[in-house]
């Protein structure tokens, strides 16, 4: 089984995950719940994702991705889209010193180029500062999707192949994967996707080939601490096979994990 064991307060063994990637839905549904505004919801939203990334770091989870900005979403009200940039670009100026004192490298996955330059040198200032890290990897998945991250994959080997570095009989998944974004970091153990939907939304579509899938009804906002030691709770009474049919043999080998 991937993933590493932890002490849980009666002595059972928590198997943790090492990277875990998160669909935070219902922003606006908590918005609306609580007669606020639209922004309020995805403010709110923001404090669930500082609250889980301690938690992360509670449980020993290596790797932590967030869906905070879809390929989808530029389809989204003029108004919203311009204030789910204006929140990501305040997120960076009033967090990324933090993070960096506590360890935790940023890394961003996404076509970055539609957004304004500024935002640009924030992401890559970011990135900058917090490469060295260690103690935790936060990503964040911005203008993102998982039929993009393929087809970008497949772009730079077709590129090979025309400029004769590569056979076109040399492409296999392996080749793909290592294309593919955050190809260096494990793949993610776990998937969670709160709001009460139970579907992954164009997210991490390669990576999540034997990812476990966590659907709850809790809104993104009321995520904290608790719900996310339930989603690991969960997770850990699962027997991951990766197609094989007896656990013991995995060791053989049948999984893309770095």
């Amino acid at each position: 089984m991937s993933g590493r064991s932890a002490s849980g307060g009666d002595s059972d063994q928590l198997i943790v995950p090492r990277h875990v990637a998160i669909i935070m839905d219902g922003n606006n549904r908590w918005a609306k719940r609580q007669n606020l505004p639209g922004p309020a919801g995805h403010r709110a939203g923001v404090e669930a994702v500082r609250s889980v990334l301690r938690a992360c770091r509670n449980h020993g989870v290596e790797v932590l991705t967030v869906f905070a900005f879809s390929s989808e979403n530029w389809g989204r009200p003029l108004p919203e889209v311009r204030a789910l940039l204006a929140l990501l670009s305040r997120y960076l100026r009033s967090e990324v010193r933090a993070l960096h004192e506590d360890g935790v490298r940023l890394r961003f996955i996404g076509e970055r180029s539609r957004f304004s330059p500024r935002l640009q040198r924030l992401m890559q200032q970011s990135e900058h500062l917090t490469a060295g890290n260690s103690a935790a990897t936060l990503v964040i998945a911005v203008d993102y999707g998982g039929q993009w991250d393929i087809a970008q994959a497949a772009k730079q080997l077709a590129r090979q192949v025309q400029a004769g570095q590569l056979d076109v009989d040399d492409i296999d998944a392996r080749l793909l994967d290592q294309h593919i974004s955050i190809s260096d970091l494990p793949r993610p153990d776990l998937c969670i996707r709160t709001g009460g939907d139970a579907r992954v939304s164009n997210f991490m579509l390669w990576h999540f080939a034997y990812s476990e899938l966590y659907f709850t009804n809790t809104l993104w906002p009321d995520f904290g601490e608790l719900e996310f030691a339930r989603a690991l709770a969960d997770y850990s009474r699962r027997e991951r096979r990766f197609g094989l049919r007896d656990p013991d043999t995995l060791a053989a080998g049948g999984d893309l994990d770095a």
